[in-house]
């Protein structure tokens, strides 16, 4: 098993932990308050991670450009791959999703592998909404999800 690089980070919707391996990221979630922030140095991937996303929160970026290291079921990977191809400031349905992925009748599985999303943010399950366009399901909580759709509307910049 290779060493994996934790690091936590202060951001516009609550610090976040990300976590690289191998040279790629593996994991960017929001931590809980009962989380010890990790304190070892951030590895390359961490570094240009935490500067896009500064870039992200002040209005600036509007794609990522990081290695990602997914890791799921198929399924899961298929939809998280999917996540990765809709455009900043636009969002589609469960049901759009799983469409997408192959499998019209499986919007409920899509919402599943939305809510294991190893990476918030960069793969943006944020942009995936209910069939009659309302917040649902976004396992940081539908404030941040709002906060984030926001920012990509152009209501709002999330500068750090």
């Amino acid at each position: 098993m290779l060493d994996q690089v934790v690091s936590t980070v202060d951001s516009p919707v609550g610090p976040l932990l990300l976590r690289a391996e191998g040279g790629k990221l593996i994991e960017l979630s929001f931590m809980r308050r009962t989380q010890q922030p990790a304190r070892r140095a951030p590895d390359d991937v961490v570094r240009a991670a935490i500067a896009q996303l500064e870039e992200y929160f002040a209005g600036r970026r509007k794609a990522f450009e990081l290695p990602l290291d997914l890791r799921g079921p198929s399924f899961y990977l298929k939809v998280w791959n999917a996540l990765l191809d809709i455009p900043y400031g636009k969002t589609i349905s469960y049901g759009q999703l799983a469409k997408i992925v192959g499998d019209p009748d499986a919007a409920r599985a899509v919402g599943t592998a939305n809510g294991a999303n190893p990476i918030a943010i960069i793969v943006p399950c944020h942009r995936v909404i209910g069939a009659d366009g309302s917040l649902v399901g976004y396992g940081g909580g539908l404030p941040r999800k709002q906060r984030l759709l926001d920012l990509e509307s152009g209501t709002v910049a999330l500068a750090l």
